[in-house]
């Protein structure tokens, strides 16, 4: 009996696998799971795994097969007309130099190839792929030509500007043969959108702000660097001919699908699943869900962190104080960097005494700090804010006998405020504030800014206006688009366009109101006026609609909504001012961001509460 089951459980797995195996294929193929083809054109039933029990034991999936990353393209030396000169005479390059200057021939005209650190940077790794010929007779940067480079990858970017329709066409064809064959990955039975299956290119690291490391080569990435992530009973991805994968994985703990380490900062990357994936919905709604349990207890962190303000220790004063600004100024913790690895960006924990200046209470005014440093990717905070007395006196005890450069919490970093974060509310750390205080100040905005008499375009623009208090809380700056004056010149064209119609319509009667008792005077017939009037109702509401439009681009041109749209806003908010106000989801989320938030837009009813 014992050898009959013991076959029975080989025929069975046998039989299994067939099933799995042949599901797997019918989904590469693009076909639904019971083997039946779907018509053309059919939408793609949805997968709604937040209807579905999720797992307990920390695994991300059970079965995960993808097809590997797309390798960067190898590099094609340039043609024998296109020279380079060292010193005023012509000098033939060796393939690996010859690539790494094609890399600052591109950026001749950026504003980069003028600074000193990017060249610096820039020469010295140059110096690496030489030979010791190139070497020995290439030692000065200034004496380089890469003109003529430059000229020609200019007339290739003019090339692919004017290509034929049947040329962009060809290539639109080659980018989605890639997509369908390396872009989606089947887990668990779905088959699920990969967001980014290419490797990087090599090129120069540019950085943001004045970043140390700018003009340093990034090197080109092989199959020997990288790391596969997949099932042990899946199809493992295929290195190219001649090479091998650094490792095989097969971690259901992890998200990621490819990994490997660049050479710049030591940090590792990762080929993921798009926004849309359930892995990345189910993360997401996680945050929401660890932001709104904040909001139960809040209150009871921020009585304990003002309590804090008094203590002995001076490590509790100063954990309490930088609380309190990332409470009420949603600032980022700041992650701990080694010295001279990045560009001189802070956050909370790591700011230092140059700062902040304090402006003492005076004639009744308030006691101000004013910040002003740089934050995450260089962009500048500046912001002065009234704070509570006691918060002041701290801050003048922290800074006392302190030079600019040191730090103002120097009893405080991430790592210890966060540990202390979890010690308050299970999975609380300093974003989670960021997301709640986001969050809470969308709803709160939304429910003192929209107004039912408004129309759908003004109750838009209410919507926006509530993003950009949340995106100024959370300082989501960006420099004007270089289309904004252009575009704004056009949208006032219109105006003028709609204001003269209008005015051509009413000319003729010179009336406000448009009433038959007053047309009889006229010429014109009972109904010839009405359509005028509907004529002018018409226009009259594409004024407005283009007057609201203008308003919204003129307060946003410094803003940068998306960032807080799409990572600190519950987008069950958003769904359900949308199903309250009957606006089309359309008008807020655009398909991607529809496709990210497809959970909550099924989920969100029309009452829901942060």
């Amino acid at each position: 009996p014992k050898k009959i089951k013991i076959e029975n459980d080989r025929v069975d797995k046998k039989a299994k696998k067939r099933k799995q195996d042949e599901v797997r294929g019918n989904l590469w193929k693009g076909e639904v799971a019971d083997g039946k083809k779907k018509a053309k054109k059919e939408p793609e039933e949805k997968w709604k795994w937040w209807e579905e029990e999720r797992a307990t034991d920390g695994s991300k999936w059970r079965f995960l097969e993808h097809k590997g990353p797309v390798m960067a393209a190898p590099y094609e030396p340039l043609p024998s007309k296109v020279r380079f000169f060292y010193d005023g005479k012509q000098m033939k390059l060796g393939p690996e130099a010859e690539e790494v200057a094609t890399f600052f021939a591109k950026m001749l005209d950026h504003e980069y190839t003028t600074k000193d650190a990017f060249r610096k940077n820039f020469f010295k790794d140059w110096r690496k792929e030489m030979t010791s010929e190139e070497k020995s007779k290439i030692t000065d940067l200034k004496k380089c030509n890469f003109n003529e480079m430059g000229e020609y990858f200019k007339a290739q970017s003019e090339a692919r500007k004017a290509m034929t329709k049947d040329d962009k066409l060809k290539i639109k064809v080659e980018n989605e043969r890639l997509l369908q064959e390396y872009g989606f990955c089947i887990m668990d039975n779905h088959k699920e959108r990969i967001a980014n299956f290419r490797i990087e290119p090599p090129g120069l690291f540019r950085g943001r702000g004045d970043h140390p490391k700018m003009g340093m080569l990034k090197r080109r990435i092989r199959p020997e660097d990288i790391i596969i992530n997949c099932s042990k009973d899946s199809k493992h991805p295929k290195p190219p001919p001649g090479t091998k994968w650094k490792e095989l994985r097969h971690d259901n703990k992890v998200t990621w699908l490819v990994s490997w380490t660049e050479n710049i900062q030591g940090s590792i990357k990762y080929i993921m699943l798009n926004p849309s994936s359930r892995i990345k919905g189910e993360k997401d709604w996680q945050k929401y869900e660890t932001a709104r349990n904040l909001k139960k207890c809040v209150d009871r962190l921020r009585n304990q962190y003002r309590e804090d303000w008094k203590s002995k220790e001076m490590r509790i004063r100063q954990r309490a104080v930088a609380l309190y600004f990332i409470d009420k100024l949603a600032l980022r913790a700041g992650n701990e960097k080694e010295e001279g690895e990045s560009a001189d960006t802070v956050g909370c924990c790591s700011l230092r005494v140059e700062h902040i200046n304090l402006y003492p209470e005076k004639d009744g005014q308030e006691f101000v700090v004013e910040f002003d440093f740089l934050g995450k990717d260089s962009i500048r905070y500046y912001n002065k804010v009234p704070v509570e007395k006691r918060v002041f006196k701290n801050l003048q005890l922290f800074m006392e006998n302190k030079q600019p450069e040191d730090d103002l919490f120097d009893r405080l970093n991430t790592s210890i405020l966060n540990k202390h974060l979890q010690e308050l509310m299970d999975g609380l750390t300093a974003k989670v504030f960021r997301t709640y205080n986001a969050s809470i100040t969308l709803q709160q905005q939304l429910k003192e800014l929209t107004s039912p008499d408004e129309n759908l375009p003004a109750k838009i623009l209410s919507y926006n206006r509530a993003n950009r208090a949340v995106a100024i809380l959370c300082n989501h700056q960006r420099a004007p688009p270089k289309t904004f004056e252009k575009s704004m010149q056009n949208l006032q064209t219109k105006v003028s366009h709609y204001v003269d119609m209008i005015g051509l319509l009413r000319h003729p009667l010179g009336l406000v109101r448009w009433d038959v008792e007053v047309a009889d005077s006229f010429p014109y017939s009972p109904r010839a006026v009405e359509t005028k009037k509907k004529a002018v109702e018409r226009l009259e509401e594409q004024l407005m609609k283009l007057e609201v439009q203008a308003t919204d681009r003129e307060e946003n041109k410094q803003i940068a909504l998306g960032t807080s749209k799409l990572n600190y806003l519950d987008p069950r908010i958003s769904v359900a001012w949308c199903k309250k106000w009957g606006i089309p989801i359309e008008k807020i989320y655009n398909k991607t961001q529809r496709e990210k938030f497809a959970w909550a837009i099924d989920m969100a009813e029309d009452d829901y509460e942060f």
